[in-house]
């Protein structure tokens, strides 16, 4: 009779301990599988989120200028800074003619806009910036500095003025805010001394003139008269100074004012002119 062979106590709990161990594992199993779903579905749900918040807050109308920015820098979409020589009005003119971008702001062109406003001759440079919520532009501009203002008589507002880098500006653009101290210049234009053909070399001896003269009689010059070029007068608040033609030898007679200037605060009688035509002789012109 064969000899039957019965499991032992312990290849029956190592059996069981597999078995649990497999379903163990198996469950762990699981739990990966519904973490993983879980994470890859909350990653979907994220990213799709995420494309909603970026469409929509690249949508938004505070991306957008005003239809209008361009009619008004009232109105909260166009700022306007800088410009004392072109005014405002002007400037709004010439973006009209410019259409508004129909992009979010950050995408915007402005070349065509800065382009547009470069074409007026005080305008030196212009900056612009954008700003968004709400969209806007900001525009600053740098105009040439005004140095000399020229008029066909000390009565008569100004007709045009040369800014400090040689450039003449017509009368469209004066007068000028009285921020700007320029030295009055009194020229008909023509008798073979167009001031519309002025180069810097002459700009620059004018404003010398003027400041020497200013050094040596204390006084500031209201207006140099070259309306002869052949002879000159520099009036000041004391006197009318006949200089005579502004060759080389000029400045040395300027030199000669502060020994003059005393003798014609003390004079009673009312002078027509202080003479320095003359090389080594001083003139007071009495008024008859």
């Amino acid at each position: 009779m064969e000899e039957q062979h019965y499991p032992q106590n312990d290849e029956i709990v190592d059996g069981r301990r597999l078995v649990k161990n497999a379903q163990r594992s198996r469950k762990v199993r699981q739990g990966r599988r519904r973490k993983n779903f879980f994470r890859s579905l909350m990653c979907f749900v994220m990213n799709v989120v995420l494309m909603f918040s970026l469409y929509y807050l690249t949508t938004m109308p505070q991306w957008y200028l005003d239809k209008n920015a361009f009619s008004t820098s009232d109105g909260g979409s166009l700022e306007i800074l800088n410009n004392n020589i072109v005014s405002t009005s002007k400037i709004l003119a010439a973006l009209k003619a410019e259409k508004v971008p129909e992009v979010p702001i950050y995408m915007a062109d402005t070349k065509n806009l800065k382009d547009r406003l470069m074409q007026f001759p005080p305008v030196e440079d212009v900056y612009i910036r954008r700003y968004a919520f709400p969209a806007r532009l900001q525009i600053i501009v740098r105009e040439r500095e005004p140095f000399i203002t020229i008029s066909p008589d000390a009565k008569v507002p100004p007709v045009a003025f040369y800014t400090r880098d040689g450039k003449l500006i017509g009368r469209e653009y004066l007068p000028l805010k009285s921020q700007y101290k320029t030295l009055l210049v009194l020229s008909y234009g023509n008798k073979g001394d167009d001031y519309g053909k002025w180069d810097m070399k002459k700009l620059q001896k004018l404003e010398k003139i003027a400041k020497l003269i200013e050094t040596y009689a204390k006084e500031p010059v209201e207006y140099i008269d070259l309306r002869n070029p052949e002879d000159v007068y520099v009036k000041i608040k004391s006197v009318n100074i006949r200089l005579g033609r502004l060759d080389e030898n000029a400045y040395e007679r300027i030199k000669r004012i502060p020994s003059i200037i005393p003798q014609v605060q003390l004079m009673d009688t009312k002078i027509e002119y202080l003479d320095l035509r003359w090389e080594n002789t001083n003139y007071l012109k009495l008024d008859e």
